[in-house]
């Protein structure tokens, strides 16, 4: 069955094309949805109503780029509005007093393993995790993040900031940051 097929049975509420739909997509979203929350349990949950939200909204869907992509947003969008439901993650985003160091931008070479680096970014604290994901992995720029978050961009900037501080200073904690001697700005 080829996409439009798919989409269009998916609208027609056909729950053998849901299903195909959700296996094609469900493990590459649940990384994604994981990436934003502290427990493999909040991720299924995001994932969980990220689908729905994809099903019961796939009829918007203009057969225009990737179905991935599509699919994406919306799961970010829901790890987002998850986020800023739960209690748990609205007391750790309010707590922004943590005092760190500038990071310049330039980047040092680096060796560095997926798993260390996703599960270091998963310790972040609350806003900074979501900042960095959004930013740094997703792409989005600091306006757009600004405009999810109802943050101003300065607050944006500076978690980014303390975000990759803490990470390079994580990584090099744990010796899984190899950088030269000549890399500056760290």
């Amino acid at each position: 069955m080829n996409k439009e097929e798919l989409i269009k049975k998916c609208i027609a509420g056909k729950k053998d094309a849901q299903y195909l739909l959700y296996q094609q997509y469900a493990a590459q979203m649940l990384g994604l949805c994981y990436r934003y929350t502290k427990s493999l349990e909040d991720a299924e949950d995001v994932l969980q109503e990220g689908f729905i939200k994809v099903f019961t909204n796939i009829h918007q869907y203009k057969n225009e780029g990737e179905l991935g992509g599509w699919i994406r947003r919306i799961m970010i969008n829901t790890a987002i509005t998850y986020i800023n439901k739960h209690k748990r993650y609205k007391k750790e985003m309010i707590n922004d007093d943590i005092l760190l160091h500038a990071v310049s931008d330039d980047n040092p070479e680096i060796k560095l393993e997926a798993q260390d680096i996703v599960e270091t970014i998963r310790q972040l604290p609350g806003n900074y995790q979501i900042v960095f994901n959004l930013i740094a992995i997703e792409g989005y720029k600091y306006s757009e993040v600004c405009d999810l978050l109802k943050l101003n961009i300065n607050t944006i900037r500076s978690q980014y900031s303390r975000a990759r501080a803490i990470l390079i200073q994580d990584l090099k904690n744990n010796e899984v940051l190899n950088i030269k001697d000549n890399a500056k700005g760290i």
